[in-house]
C-alpha cells in the first residue's frame, strides 16, 4: 500500500468521524432538555406524572404552611338571590344538615343554606353541634356559565322550600323576575369586566422534556398541579386560588415515557378576577414568564406567534388598572369572595 492509498484512508477516516461527530450533535441539539441530575428527584416527579397519576404533593399538602383564609358567611345579596326562613324553635345543625338537598345546585349555579347562630347571632355554614334560630338559602345570580334564569330561579324555590319544611320553617322569597332581571345585569358587568390572560413561551431551538419545564419552573415556585402538564403558583394565603398556572402539552406528561416527549412550547397565565390587586399578580405575570424564557431559551408570544414587545405588555398593564378600578367601584374587587364566585 503506498503513501497515497495511506493518505487516503486516513482521510476518508476522519470524514468518516467527523460525520459521525457531527450526526450525535445534530442529534443531541435536537433532542428535548432534560432536567439537570443534581435534581434527580424533580425529574422523576415531572417525567413520571403521567404514568403513575399526579406523584406531586397534594395542593393542600403543597399550601399548608400558608396562613388560613379568614371564614366568613358565603351568601351576598350582591351576587345572590337569598330567601330567608324563619323557624318557631331553634333547630340542631345535624338536623339542618340532614335537611339539604343531595345536590348543591340549581342548573349551573351553587346553591348553598346559612344558618343563624344561637349563641353569637352571626350567620355561618351549617355545622354539626352548632343550633340555630334561623336559616337563609340562596342561589348565585351569575357566573362564568351565564345568568340565572327563571327555570333555574324556579328549581330554586322548591330547594329552598323544602329545606324550610324540613326544619319547620317558613321560607320568604324574591319575586321571581326582578332576581332575573338582577342576574341579567350582574351577568352584563361580569362579561364585560373579566380577563383571562396568558402569555406563550416558545422554544427558540432546542425543545423541552417535561421534566426540564418542571424544573425550572420550580425554581420560580411553581408546584405540580393534580392535572398532568399543569403547575400553579400557590396563593399567599390557603385556600385561595393559585396566582398563576402554568401549563404544557399533557399528553407529553401522560407518555409512556415523558423524557423524550418533545414540548415546545408552554403558557403562563392569569385569572385577573381571582387574584388580589395588592399581590400585583400582572408584574409576576411577566416576571415569570421573563425568567423562563431566559433560562430555557426561549421566546414570549401572545400564543398567535407574534413576540409581545415591552409597550404591548404596558399597555396591557394600563388597561388592568381601569379593570381593577371597577371592580372595586362594584364591589367585587380582585380575589375577593364575591369576585371569585362569580368569575367562576
Amino acid at each position: 500500500m503506498n503513501s497515497l492509498q495511506i493518505s487516503l484512508l486516513v482521510a476518508g477516516g476522519v470524514t468518516l468521524l467527523a460525520v459521525v461527530i457531527y450526526n450525535q450533535w445534530v442529534s443531541r441539539r435536537s433532542a428535548p432538555r432534560q432536567a439537570e441530575r443534581a435534581e434527580a428527584q424533580d425529574i422523576e416527579v415531572a417525567d413520571t406524572q403521567g404514568i403513575h397519576g399526579p406523584v406531586e404533593p397534594v395542593l393542600d399538602d403543597a399550601f399548608s404552611h400558608l396562613p388560613q383564609p379568614e371564614r366568613k358567611p358565603l351568601l351576598d345579596a350582591l351576587i345572590d338571590s337569598v330567601a330567608t326562613i324563619e323557624v318557631d324553635q331553634p333547630v340542631s345543625g345535624d338536623a339542618a344538615l340532614a335537611a339539604l338537598p343531595v345536590t348543591r345546585r340549581v342548573g349551573t349555579k351553587p346553591f348553598h343554606v346559612e344558618g343563624c347562630s344561637e349563641l353569637g347571632g352571626e350567620w355561618e355554614p351549617l355545622l354539626p353541634g352548632r343550633r340555630y334560630s334561623a336559616f337563609q338559602a340562596g342561589v348565585q345570580l351569575a357566573n362564568r356559565m351565564g345568568p340565572l334564569n327563571e327555570i333555574e330561579y324556579s328549581e330554586f324555590v322548591v330547594k329552598a322550600q323544602a329545606f324550610a319544611d324540613a326544619v319547620g320553617g317558613t321560607p320568604v322569597l324574591r319575586d321571581m323576575l326582578e332576581e332575573v332581571g338582577r342576574a341579567r345585569e350582574l351577568d352584563q358587568f361580569a362579561s364585560a369586566h373579566d380577563a383571562q390572560l396568558s402569555l406563550t413561551i416558545v422554544a427558540r431551538q432546542a425543545a423541552w422534556s417535561p421534566g426540564y419545564i418542571h424544573q425550572n419552573a420550580a425554581r420560580l415556585g411553581f408546584v405540580a398541579g393534580v392535572i398532568p402538564g399543569r403547575m400553579v403558583l400557590p396563593a399567599a394565603v390557603q385556600g385561595m386560588p393559585p396566582m398563576l398556572s402554568l401549563t404544557f402539552d399533557s399528553q407529553a406528561a401522560m407518555a409512556d415515557d415523558p423524557a423524550l416527549s418533545a414540548v415546545r412550547e408552554c403558557v403562563l397565565s392569569l385569572d385577573v378576577p381571582q387574584v388580589p390587586r395588592i399581590e400585583q399578580p400582572f408584574a409576576r405575570l411577566q416576571q415569570a414568564a421573563q425568567e423562563l424564557a431566559v433560562q430555557m431559551e426561549g421566546v414570549i408570544t401572545d400564543g398567535a406567534n407574534q413576540v409581545l414587545a415591552p409597550e404591548v405588555m404596558q399597555q396591557i398593564g394600563n388597561d388592568l388598572e381601569q379593570l381593577y378600578d371597577a371592580l372595586d367601584q362594584r364591589e367585587l374587587s380582585a380575589g375577593s369572595a364575591q369576585a371569585r364566585r362569580l368569575f367562576s
